[in-house]
């Protein structure tokens, strides 16, 4: 193995993997290009927009700003992993609900960041969803939809 590249095992959406990777390559890099799941988006690749946002070790993270290698022995949930046998997640169906899916961009990230809100804070005010979505941008500008969607899903969780 060349010393530009390292072996790195991960468990993506409950399945491990072991890749060799390059060094200098993102977590979300490995996601999309090794691992082809592209629901994970890539925008600015800054951490300023929160396309990329993922969970590792059951914590919302911007994958852009998380090394390959950095990522070694954790767990990794994307939007792929989300729905469970082939059914959208509480979040994931709120979302369609409520029409708060537009060019569907910023979509999975802004999906990944409710459910983490949700888990956290399961009956948000609507200050809190807006605080919990920030590091999130819709260029759609469909906020109001999307904050519906997540109350929608916090009121279907308490039922």
């Amino acid at each position: 193995m060349s010393p530009q590249r390292r072996a790195v095992s991960l468990v993506v959406n409950g399945q491990r993997h072991a890749l060799e990777v390059v060094v200098h390559h993102t977590l979300l890099d490995v996601l999309r290009n090794d691992l082809d799941l592209t629901g994970t988006k890539e925008c600015c690749a800054e951490g300023e927009c929160g396309a990329c946002t993922v969970w590792m070790d059951g914590v919302a993270v911007n994958s852009c700003l998380v090394l390959a290698v950095e990522a070694d022995g954790r767990q990794i949930t994307t939007i792929e992993g989300l729905s469970r046998e082939g059914s959208l997640s509480p979040v994931q169906q709120a979302f369609l609900e409520e029409g708060a899916v537009q060019c569907g961009f910023c979509i999975p990230g802004m999906v990944m960041s409710a459910a983490y809100l949700l888990q956290n804070n399961p009956a948000p005010s609507e200050e809190e969803i807006r605080e919990g979505l920030s590091g999130n941008l819709c260029r759609c500008a469909g906020y109001k939809r999307i904050i519906a969607a997540v109350q929608r899903a916090a009121e279907e969780g308490r039922r």
